[in-house]
């Protein structure tokens, strides 16, 4: 039976090759930002939600700035602080919200909820006039709000240290900005480098969330930081955020902000199973229910949603 409409499409003369390269990248950027969910577990359960964050969001400016120097196709002045500003709603709120919600709740809860970013994108979109949505594609939308709810509010009486609504409903949140974000910043995305966007994105962010993380940064004894979490640090600041973030923009630029989204399906299924290896983590009923209402919905958004 054929689709109502076709998935987002890739972007006019990409050659087939960079499509591909490009899907497989994004494979390895969804395997990072699902291994990063038990990584910020357990940094923030090692160091202060606040100073973790401030201190990869930090690195990861710093390199990207290293690395957008050298370059001279810089953007306008306009673009560079309109992408300033996008940075402290898709870099500053998002990173805040996220990880304090996943200091919250467990590292599988908070991969679920994420999971349903391109629901919000294809719906973000619809109404502002980007994405076109069939009936399919709303009944998708509809099945991820269904999933989400049963994640979020279905572990109400867990206990302190376990899921709560609190942690969720901070992930819920950060998933909606991390949706406008990047519906937002798709027209840059085709007319900016993609060192140079993630370069001013993230120090709009990180201003932000340094000044907000700096009484905490220098009331941790980073001299006493075990190893383990000075490595969790360096792979949540550079491994997600700036080797994961130049795959995700390239795959914005050459497939679409729906179709990349998608990619991200695989988030909860990596973030699962590390957090149940990592973090002794069991599946829980409302998270089976949830993610099966989540992946069902998600792969309806797929084949009802397209780019304008």
């Amino acid at each position: 039976m054929a689709t109502t409409v076709e998935s987002a499409p890739v972007q006019a003369g990409s050659p087939r090759p960079a499509v591909h390269v490009t899907e497989l990248l994004l494979l390895c950027m969804a395997l990072i930002w699902g291994i990063n969910f038990s990584v910020v577990k357990y940094g923030t359960e090692v160091v202060s939600p606040l100073a973790f964050n401030a201190m990869r969001v930090g690195l990861a400016a710093v390199f990207l700035g290293l690395l957008a120097v050298p370059r001279t196709d810089r953007p306008s002045r306009r673009d560079i602080v309109m992408l300033v500003l996008l940075g402290v709603l898709g870099n500053g709120a998002y990173q805040m919200l996220f990880i304090e919600g996943v200091a919250r709740t467990r590292a599988g809860d908070a991969a679920l909820v994420i999971a349903a970013t391109p629901a919000f994108v294809a719906l973000i979109g619809r109404v502002r006039g980007t994405e076109r949505v069939t009936p399919r594609g709303a009944l998708g939308i509809a099945l991820s709000m269904l999933g989400i709810g049963l994640v979020v509010f279905g572990n109400a009486a867990a206990r302190a240290g376990e899921s709560s609504i609190l942690g969720n409903s901070l992930v819920l949140a950060a998933a909606f900005c991390w949706s406008f974000y990047t519906v937002l910043s798709r027209p840059y995305t085709a007319r900016v480098d993609g060192i140079q966007l993630s370069a001013y994105t993230m120090v709009g962010g990180a201003v932000p969330l340094l000044l907000i993380g700096l009484p905490a940064m220098m009331a941790t004894p980073w001299r006493e930081v075990s190893g383990a979490a000075w490595a969790a640090v360096l792979y949540s600041g550079l491994g997600s955020m700036v080797v994961a973030y130049l795959i995700w923009y390239r795959g914005v630029r050459v497939l679409g902000p729906t179709r990349t989204a998608m990619f991200g399906n695989l988030q909860p299924l990596f973030a699962l199973v590390v957090a149940w290896l990592a973090l002794g983590e069991a599946l829980t009923l409302w998270q089976g229910v949830g993610a099966a209402s989540i992946m069902s919905g998600l792969l309806l958004t797929r084949s009802g949603a397209q780019s304008l």
